[in-house]
């Protein structure tokens, strides 16, 4: 079952750093949003890929992850 992770983020470099993680990891940019102004970042992925994805968020102390159903 695919699901939407979000990071929060204290900073939009935060967000960012944590955005281009993502994609230089393998994650497809189809998958990755980024909200400069919210500074947030979205990824959708499947239970196989989440434990990755959470550490991957986590790397850039986000504030909060949320998970979401996609």
């Amino acid at each position: 079952m695919a699901k939407t992770l979000t990071g929060k983020y204290g900073s939009a470099n935060a967000a960012l750093n944590a955005h281009e993680d993502l994609i230089d990891t393998g994650y497809p940019s189809e998958k990755v949003f980024l909200d400069r102004d919210k500074s947030e970042v979205k990824v959708i992925t499947s239970d196989d890929g989440e434990r990755e994805a959470r550490e991957i968020l986590g790397r850039h102390q986000p504030a909060e992850i949320t998970e979401n159903p996609a």
